[in-house]
């Protein structure tokens, strides 16, 4: 008989404890339920104010944040400190409307070219340099019309390497600056080749670029030797 009342008494304090468990599941079953509830209020709400927004600020395509026309100024423009002249009439020249310059060229000279080792100028010739430096501007110029086109002039095989162009605009690096990236050098002289990374690497040591990495691209900024 004790030995029944003590597997009777075990059995109840099981009983006990799956009761207590069942519980516990119950009310986090419940606290679940209210949280699912909750969040689906909630996306209803978000979905009210969303639909009721206009597609686009007003005055602004969200798709056509161009860059300031101060990103594709020459250099030249600039003073010794690095902001507009002003103007004859003594007003600031970055208050006046004007028209956005080509990309510079700024061309290696002779003495530069015969200050290279000889390693460094390997076959390569100042015309072919200074060449590429012309192809460069080409390659900049290109890549800042496609910055200044409206979006509705924009066609979908193109609009992807557009963002990809403004994300690297706006980067702090390349801001306000030419630029173009190591996709483009598909010219006569500059290309993904052995020469083509030849005059890059002249051109760095002369100051004619900077180079960039974004991702698995690279930026060349035309650079103010």
């Amino acid at each position: 008989m004790a030995g029944m009342e003590r597997r009777a008494l075990a059995l109840e304090q099981q009983l006990l404890k799956i009761k207590a468990h069942l519980k516990n599941d119950a009310e986090a079953l419940s606290q679940a339920q209210t949280l699912i509830e909750l969040s689906s209020q909630q996306q209803k709400k978000l979905q009210q104010i969303y639909s009721r927004l206009p597609s686009q600020l007003p005055g602004v395509d969200p798709m056509h944040m161009e860059v300031p026309y101060t990103s594709f100024l020459p250099p030249a423009h600039e003073n010794g400190n690095g902001s507009a002249p002003p103007s004859s009439s003594g007003t600031p020249a970055n208050k006046e409307k004007k028209k956005v310059g080509p990309p510079p060229k700024w061309y290696i000279t002779s003495e530069e070219f015969a200050s290279l080792s000889s390693y460094m100028r390997g076959r390569l010739t100042l015309d072919k340099v200074n060449g590429a430096i012309d192809e460069m501007a080409g390659f900049a110029e290109a890549n800042a019309k496609l910055l200044r086109t409206k979006r509705q002039k924009l066609g979908d095989d193109v609009m992807e390497r557009v963002l990809e162009l403004r994300e690297i605009a706006f980067n702090e690096a390349v801001k306000g600056k030419y630029f173009f990236l190591e996709s483009d050098m598909r010219g006569q002289i500059l290309k993904l080749d052995n020469t083509g990374k030849a005059i890059l690497t002249i051109l760095r040591h002369v100051g004619r670029i900077g180079e960039f990495r974004f991702g698995r691209q690279r930026a060349f900024t035309l650079s103010r030797p």
